[in-house]
């Protein structure tokens, strides 16, 4: 792998960036009266907390040189991210907070103003349908939440707050780059008494670096937040959001090798289109002056599209070709229509002497209907070729449906014990309803038919001591838990006739999870401190085979273990420096495997941040991520400890000047130049060494003007 950057001049990086580029605005403090919602679902003081979180805040955004909430997430929050298509708008990025590798967006919550947005299968996170523009702050809460939020919780909780103050924002923003790509936001928020109407937008195109890589994404959201007096207040947001990406096939061959601007013939042309539009509303009514009421409300409709113009390209007209003659091609064109309701009402009693009691009750209902069509002469070719070639029914294309109901009840219990010490402790029980129907062409057994019911239990025990003002240290113990998603009910397999293809794979049972954690968090000498220690023990993993093609559940225990650490520190009033880490093993417990690592796991993160203001109007900053060395994606009867994907270094920087209303920025991303890849597979029975590329070094100019 070629990169200018090594890993042994990481120390001399964030050195240079310390020196050179310190920041323009201070790092978030957590001072005494710092209020967070992710840790409880009501707002309390962060060193109230026993968990590691850490907030980003909307000055740090706009300082820095983050385009798309994966680059904050990534950049600022130090996460682990990823992605197939690797284009500057990140729409297909996925975050592993816990070490879990290939399922990793799924025990990673999601949440917008509290709400989940996870989908129900395994996708990702819709990421363009939230404008940059509209992000008051991020709320990261590492390690598992289940208690607080049920199913996926299991290696943290991203909670993205938009429900801003009452400071009115009012700009807009353009930035234009390499591979003309394009970046435009826009917020308008206002407040008229106690009214405040918030309107935010973004486009964003580009045409990719890599053939077949172009992409492009929009959104709106308006929102309508109402101060009722008291403490009082409610919410309404609407948004719709929509994409259109293609995806090149990734480069054969290992890391660094074979040339990146290759694409496979078969893929070329490959669309993917989203639609994705709902509401989230919220309202918090105290009832007397120790309860407090919530309630929130979601509703999410989403469809997409997925064109396969060389499907047929593997198809042989040919009697003589052994192989290929009387087989269709794959699908041409691929539908997902799938909704989501949930409901989820709370209160909040304060008892004198006796602590906090918080009860609450979580609805949810979602259905996902699939269907693949195929091509006119695939078409012709399955009904020609009844039974005897694995074709049945008369059926030209195929269909799945599923539908899931959760129902869940959680408590939660704080208990002061002296000044400093509170105890507190939670139970959650959820109960999954999953029913599924599936026909294919291939299936001769015609429809199939299943319905299954599961339940988890989540808990937590945890000992906090809010020693002084700002600093606190706490012991945690919890169980989370997650769910399969939808489309982990199918895989590839053998069919009844002994033909490898799409198959009902049954309804997985839920996966739990097992941490025992210590940590804290200090604001002193001008700097904030969060750091954890932590290890987990996880049984009946969902996991997928890429062997096999099969979603099971691991009959094998796996752990995990490892440190956080983050300091943020202001020098000076200009001169801001940050950096983090998480050092984590993640390994099979017992079983064949024991011993071997979970793949596409990097051992070591690393982050370092400056920013450095020159003048009062000209400010430098600059951001160094490093990521260790990781197993490719394999099944883990394939794994080899050679080879393995190489570590990296990647490094942004940026300067920026103001002159009243209008700033001007210009950003050099990835200025190393490494060529790197976050996603690659390994053997198998069905695959050799691939990887996706990620992108090279880019240039972006921007310009941004407050009306304000």
């Amino acid at each position: 792998m070629k990169q200018q950057f090594k890993p042994k001049q990481i120390a001399q990086i964030c050195a240079a960036l310390a020196l050179l580029n310190p920041a323009l605005f201070t790092f978030a403090q957590n001072s005494p009266t710092t209020v967070i919602v992710t840790g409880s679902r009501f707002e309390e003081n962060l060193n109230q907390v026993p968990a590691n979180v850490n907030i980003i805040t909307r000055e740090e955004i706009e300082n820095s040189s983050s385009n798309t909430i994966p680059q904050v997430l990534s950049q600022i929050g130090g996460l682990r991210v990823s992605g197939l298509n690797s284009s500057s708008l990140n729409l297909d990025a996925s975050v592993d907070m816990g070490g879990f590798g290939p399922t990793g967006n799924s025990t990673t919550a999601v949440l917008v103003d509290g709400i989940r947005i996870n989908p129900i299968d395994s996708g990702n996170v819709d990421w363009s349908t939230i404008p940059i523009d509209s992000i008051e702050r991020i709320e990261i809460l590492q390690g598992g939440a289940s208690v607080q939020y049920g199913n996926g919780a299991v290696g943290g909780v991203i909670n993205i707050i938009t429900n801003g103050g009452k400071k009115n924002i009012n700009q807009v923003s353009a930035s234009y780059g390499t591979w003309g790509t394009s970046i435009n936001n826009a917020i308008f928020r206002n407040t008229v008494e106690k009214t405040t109407f918030q309107i935010s937008a973004n486009t964003s195109n580009t045409n990719g670096w890599r053939p077949n890589t172009a992409a492009n994404a929009y959104s709106i959201d308006a929102k309508i937040f109402q101060d009722l007096g008291g403490g009082d207040r409610a919410y309404i947001d609407v948004y719709y959001g929509y994409t259109n990406s293609k995806l090149a096939s990734p480069v054969l061959g290992l890391v660094g090798s074979g040339n990146p601007l290759s694409v496979s013939p078969e893929d070329a042309g490959n669309n993917y289109t989203t639609n994705n539009l709902g509401f989230r509303q919220g309202l918090t009514k105290s009832m007397g002056e120790n309860y407090i009421f919530e309630v929130d409300t979601s509703y999410n409709n989403k469809t997409s599209f997925y064109y396969t113009p060389q499907a047929d390209y593997f198809v042989s007209l040919d009697p003589s070709d052994i192989y290929s003659y009387g087989y269709a091609g794959s699908p041409m064109n691929n539908k997902l229509q799938g909704w989501q309701l949930a409901i989820s009402p709370r209160v909040k009693a304060n008892f004198a002497g006796i602590g906090t009691t918080i009860i609450g009750y979580d609805f949810s209902k979602a259905n996902q209907a699939g269907s693949s069509t195929y091509s006119p002469l695939s078409q012709s070719i399955i009904l020609a070729n009844q039974k005897d070639y694995y074709y049945y029914n008369n059926l030209t294309h195929d269909s799945q449906n599923a539908t899931q109901i959760n129902n869940s009840v959680y408590v939660i219990q704080k208990i002061p014990l002296s000044k400093v010490f509170e105890a507190s402790g939670g139970f959650r029980r959820q109960v999954q309803q999953a029913s599924t129907t599936s026909t294919s062409v291939y299936a001769a057994n015609g429809t199939v038919n299943n319905s299954q019911q599961f339940a988890a239990n989540a808990g937590d025990i945890a000992l906090n001591a809010n020693y002084l003002p700002g600093q606190h240290v706490y012991i945690k113990w919890n169980q989370s838990f997650r769910f399969p998603n939808v489309d982990e009910y199918w895989a590839f397999g053998t069919n009844p006739d002994g033909a490898y293809e799409l198959v009902f794979n049954g309804i997985l049972q839920p996966q739990t999870t097992q941490t025992y954690e210590i940590g804290g968090n200090w604001s002193i000498w001008k700097s904030k401190i969060t750091s954890s220690i932590f290890k987990s023990m996880t049984q009946n993993e969902i996991s997928y085979n890429p062997s096999t093609g099969a979603n099971y559940n691991s009959i094998y225990q796996t752990n995990r273990g490892g440190i956080l650490l983050d300091v943020a520190t202001n020098i000076t009033s200009s001169f801001n420096v940050g950096i983090g880490g998480k050092y984590q093993k993640s390994y099979y417990a017992n079983g064949p495997y024991s011993g071997n690592p979970i793949p596409i796991v990097p051992d070591t993160l690393l982050n370092a941040r400056a920013n450095y203001l020159i003048t009062s109007r000209w400010s430098v900053g600059g951001v160094v991520n490093y990521v260790s060395n990781q197993y490719y994606d394999s099944a883990p009867n394939y794994y080899s400890a050679t080879p393995v994907m190489p570590s990296y270094v990647v490094g942004d920087i940026f300067t920026s000047y103001k002159f009243m209303g209008i700033e001007g920025r210009l950003t050099i991303k990835n200025v190393g130049n490494a060529q790197y890849s976050t996603y690659g597979t390994g053997m198998g029975r069905f695959s050799t060494y691939s990887y996706y590329p990620s992108e090279p070094r880019s240039v972006f100019a921007s310009v941004k003007y407050n009306f304000n």
